[in-house]
């Protein structure tokens, strides 16, 4: 009977599966021996491991949230829904997104090493979403649609408006590797 390389990896145990420091950048890796009929390592695969924020992440979050900041930016309707939006609505919004994020970040680089890396987690998560609205802020000070010092609730309130797709979009675009 000729076993399956699957079959074979459904034998081994999470601790055969290495996470180690590799290359001159030091990024973690997933290391999977696969093994044969025997037991004994044939092969290694070297997967990378996202779980550490670094500066190649900050730079896919800037271009990522610009994606659809910069549509959802110019739009009259996102100004006129952070005018008219109640406070507890635009909470909302930035509860959702922050959960939105959170949920995804979780699902494609911490599922397995959660409670190893739960601390880069909150720090991609809340950096991500930050780094969104920091994006957006600039973009709309640009175009002069955040009215600091005259109305500074509003101009949050259209910050996290726009923040919600920015915040999307630069949390699928970091996940691109």
């Amino acid at each position: 009977m000729v076993k399956t390389v699957q079959e074979d990896n459904e034998q081994m145990t999470s601790a055969d599966v290495s996470v180690e420091r590799l290359g001159r950048n030091g990024y973690l890796h997933r290391i999977i021996p696969i093994v044969d009929k025997a037991g004994n390592v044939i092969q290694r695969v070297v997967k990378p491991l996202s779980v550490e924020f670094r500066l190649r992440d900050l730079l896919q979050v800037v271009v990522g949230a610009s994606i659809l900041a910069i549509p959802a930016a110019y739009t009259e309707e996102t100004w006129d829904l952070g005018s008219q939006l109640a406070t507890a609505n635009i909470i909302g919004i930035a509860i959702l997104s922050v959960f939105f994020i959170a949920t995804f970040v979780y699902f494609n680089f911490y599922k397995s090493y959660f409670e190893q890396f739960w601390g880069q987690f909150f720090i991609r998560v809340i950096s991500t979403y930050l780094i969104s609205l920091f994006v957006v802020a600039i973009l709309l000070a640009l175009i002069d649609k955040t009215p600091w010092g005259v109305d500074n609730a509003l101009a949050i309130k259209r910050i996290i408006v726009v923040g919600f797709p920015a915040a999307m979009s630069a949390t699928v675009a970091d996940a691109l590797k």
